[in-house]
């Protein structure tokens, strides 16, 4: 499609859009890499210092279910603004973000859940792989915190009565950028859960 046809509006949507998927694009590079990392490290260091028989924490597993269901949720609140249902919208966008503070939330109780285990980022009772699954979630985590912070934006635009059925390009990148890093959390939780069987 020509970036340059349609109206203004309509070009400024497509450009928009655009730029949302280039950088989605680079997250996903940057993200293979440390996952490459991983997976270099495990085979040079498997007979040396590498954890093969880890766990990862359980609230790891309800932060999973949590992510999913807000997506789920930003769903529900995209359906309810094309139907300019403006107080469902409201509901779905609050409980979303609420999703979202407790995944980060659950994150940071799974990071005690290591410690407790013996395990620390650095230091002594550090362990290379456990290092990796710190960096690799920290990491997500601060996506996150985008995603929420693209969130509380379109929650404010929303009472401010700037989006509607025929208006909803803000809450439409942000809810591409969630959906984004709901599925992303999902493909790493995957990955740590099932390479120890893998290697």
């Amino acid at each position: 499609m020509d970036l340059t046809e349609g109206t203004q509006e309509e070009r400024k949507a497509r450009s928009k859009k655009m730029m949302l998927w280039f950088g989605i694009g680079s997250l996903l590079m940057s993200f293979a890499g440390w996952i490459s990392a991983f997976i270099i490290s495990a085979k040079q260091r498997r007979d040396k210092d590498w954890l093969a028989d880890y766990e990862l924490p359980e609230a790891f597993f309800i932060s999973l279910g949590v992510i999913l269901l807000s997506s789920l949720t930003f769903v529900m609140a995209k359906q309810a603004l094309k139907r300019n249902n403006k107080q469902m919208t409201t509901i779905w966008l609050l409980i979303t973000l609420v999703l979202g503070v407790t995944f980060v939330i659950n994150q940071f109780v799974g990071f005690g859940q290591i410690i407790e285990a013996g395990y620390n980022f650095t230091g002594p009772t550090s362990n290379i792989t456990i290092s990796y699954i710190y960096l690799i979630a920290v990491v997500h985590i601060a996506h996150v915190i985008v995603g929420l912070i693209c969130i509380m934006f379109v929650i404010y635009n929303h009472f401010k009565q700037r989006y509607n059925a025929n208006n909803m390009l803000g809450l439409e990148l942000a809810a591409n950028f969630w959906h984004f890093v709901d599925l992303l959390w999902l493909v790493l939780f995957l990955f740590l859960y099932f390479f120890s069987d893998i290697i």
